[in-house]
């Protein structure tokens, strides 16, 4: 296939990471129980994540303190940004396509 050819966004790759036996049970467990599956979960989890779900957004805060993978004044200045352009969004009432960029300048000042 040549590049004038190839769709950005049509092609589908897996997302493979490797947890214990125990762990995965559990979640099968769980997810049985919920009545989803792991691609529903999974999914559902990443576009929630993508679209910057004010839930998930909390949960990866505490978990970014948890981990300390950023430093504390960047995450802080992270949920900043995000919660400024939310309430921006809300008080101006973005179409779906503004908030996707809005959001794409606040994660790269962000950075």
């Amino acid at each position: 296939m040549s590049d004038s050819e190839y769709k950005y966004g049509s092609e589908l790759k897996n997302v493979v990471f490797v947890e214990d036996d125990k762990r995965h049970a559990d979640l099968r467990i769980r997810l049985r129980h919920d009545g989803i599956t792991q691609t529903q979960f999974f999914q559902g989890i990443i576009t929630g994540y993508l679209n910057k779900d004010e839930r998930i957004i909390e949960y990866m805060t505490d978990l970014k303190y948890e981990i300390a993978k950023q430093g504390k004044s960047k995450i802080k200045k992270t949920r900043a940004l995000i919660d400024d352009g939310s309430r921006i969004l809300e008080e101006f009432s973005f179409t779906s396509a503004e908030r996707k960029e809005l959001f794409d300048v606040i994660a790269e000042e962000a950075e």
